[in-house]
């Protein structure tokens, strides 16, 4: 199997395996959709651990409000009183005003935070260093454990506006709107895969650029159609460098020491003149030759 380490301009993103006779628009489905689901992942994860703090989102309309402002408009959140967590909340105020305060028990919150972390750790870059691939079936089992997390803490459900329920109802595009994450999503259509400073084309095989042998492995950067080419590879890796470097500042200490050895300074001394014992011999060791 051909091994592709998926970036994304400089970041590590992911291994995946593939075949080389796999066409270009198959191959660039797939890493499409296990980008944009290990994406969804983690903005899951990160709207999981605040839910264990601070409970679930509040109404848009009371969002960032003091607890004056809120009682001066009237306002009523009915969604924050019928979505409580299993076994009861704990107040928690959220410092930002952006969730309710009612949160899940210490040992519920426990749940959401272990489950937000395990999935984290799935999809994390370092699988990359550890030589573990990613696939389409890893990504949707780490959807499948995150709902399972937050029905078991909320079997009520979440509100209509909770970003975690619009993540697992497939309304992305509301999850994300006016926020950083969308500028993460990628689409099939406008998605390029690009190696060795080429694109690789639709309508052709991966074997058509990488060859057909099956054990080959490629750094293939994922982008968005009309950035450009992205940066070539560094013929060293940054482990490599920093070795380099290691060893470079070794052998330039090993010189300072080996010039400081070569010193010539001592010849002057009387124990290095090679004629001194002959002139003990002649007694002639202590004549000054400088008139007193």
């Amino acid at each position: 199997m051909v091994k592709l380490h998926v970036k994304r301009g400089e970041e590590s993103l992911f291994l995946y395996e593939t075949t080389c006779q796999i066409p270009m628009e198959q191959l660039l489905e797939e890493l499409v959709a296990i980008h944009n689901g290990r994406e969804q992942i983690l903005r899951i994860c990160g709207e999981l651990e605040e839910l264990a703090k601070y409970g679930v989102t509040m109404v848009p309309n009371m969002q960032g409000l003091t607890d004056e402002q809120v009682e001066e408009l009237k306002l009523r959140d009915e969604w924050a009183e019928q979505c409580q967590p299993s076994g009861g909340a704990v107040a928690r105020k959220d410092p930002v005003g952006r969730r309710c305060g009612n949160a899940p028990s210490e040992k519920l919150a426990g749940i959401l935070t272990r489950t937000a972390e395990e999935s984290k750790s799935k999809m994390s870059k370092k699988q990359v260093e550890s030589n573990v691939c990613l696939a389409m079936v890893d990504v949707t089992q780490t959807l499948d454990q995150l709902r399972g997390g937050t029905m078991i803490v909320y079997p009520m459900g979440l509100p209509p506006h909770e970003p975690i329920r619009l993540e697992f109802e497939g309304k992305i595009e509301d999850a994300v709107a006016g926020k950083q994450a969308s500028k993460l999503i990628l689409e099939e259509a406008t998605a390029q895969l690009w190696w060795a400073g080429k694109e690789l084309q639709r309508g052709k095989k991966l074997a058509d650029y990488v060859g057909k042998n099956e054990k080959t492995k490629i750094v293939a950067k994922l982008q968005r159609k009309g950035q450009g080419a992205p940066g070539r590879e560094p013929v060293v890796n940054e482990e490599d460098q920093k070795h380099m470097m290691a060893y470079a500042y070794r052998r330039q200490e090993e010189l300072k020491k080996l010039e400081e050895v070569d010193d010539d300074s001592y010849l002057s001394s009387e124990w290095a003149d090679p004629n001194s014992l002959k002139r003990a011999f002649q007694g002639v060791s202590s004549v000054s030759w400088k008139p007193h």
